[in-house]
């Protein structure tokens, strides 16, 4: 099996370029980050907070969390429920960054991932994969863009969805989620010492997906 691990800040584009490169190389697109959403969203809706550890713990004995794949893509199951269509919000976001932060998340999630990508040739992206999740991954990317970039797109694909958004507000949002990322006492953003940097700033989607691409079968000669 073939791991590609790309890892990279919020609004950088991680899973769109990851799930169209996955069905380019024909790989199975792996998107951590709706996992860690399922379970910040599951945990604000039973008004646990995020920083009662204890809490979160015994919220997550006995809940399931699951992949389903078909031709549409990536399912994110919750207790048996799909809760895929609740996943792209900026409070999922939020909640997915605080959470994510807690050792006890981090471990329930943690086999799950490694288990797909045994079972699959992945493409899996999310925040640590290529420093704590996969660090064995044939290829690993950091894929990044200017706060600036990330909060324009992320700003247009609220717009075209109908939702209300300010552009300062999102970039608020994207800095402070930026923030946590990078500061979390467990697995925090970085690149892995291997990873290749890929700026996607100015670059159609298009452009990424190729260079992708393009990263991975040279990888793999």
């Amino acid at each position: 099996m073939t791991a590609v691990a790309i890892d990279g800040p919020a609004g950088a584009g991680k899973s769109t370029a990851a799930r169209a490169a996955a069905k380019r190389l024909g790989f199975v697109y792996v998107d951590t980050g709706a996992l860690y959403r399922a379970v910040g969203c599951h945990m604000r809706a039973l008004g646990i907070p995020a920083g009662d550890a204890r809490q979160v713990e015994k919220a997550l004995e006995g809940l399931e969390v699951s992949l389903e794949f078909s031709e549409g893509g990536q399912h994110v199951l919750l207790n048996g429920r799909d809760v895929t269509g609740e996943l792209r919000t900026p409070e999922a976001s939020l909640a997915a960054s605080q959470f994510s932060a807690l050792p006890c998340v981090r471990s329930f999630l943690f086999g799950l991932q490694q288990q797909l990508a045994e079972r699959h040739s992945v493409v899996m992206d999310g925040r640590d994969i290529g420093t704590v999740v996969l660090p064995k991954a044939q290829v690993k990317v950091f894929l990044t863009a200017s706060p600036e970039e990330r909060a324009r797109r992320r700003f247009e694909e609220m717009r075209q969805k109908g939702e209300n958004a300010e552009y300062q507000q999102v970039l608020e949002e994207l800095q402070q989620r930026d923030y946590q990322d990078a500061h979390r006492a467990v697995a925090p953003l970085k690149p892995a010492e291997d990873a290749v940097l890929l700026d996607t700033t100015g670059l159609s989607l298009q452009e990424v997906v190729e260079r992708l691409v393009a990263l991975v079968n040279e990888k793999l000669k």
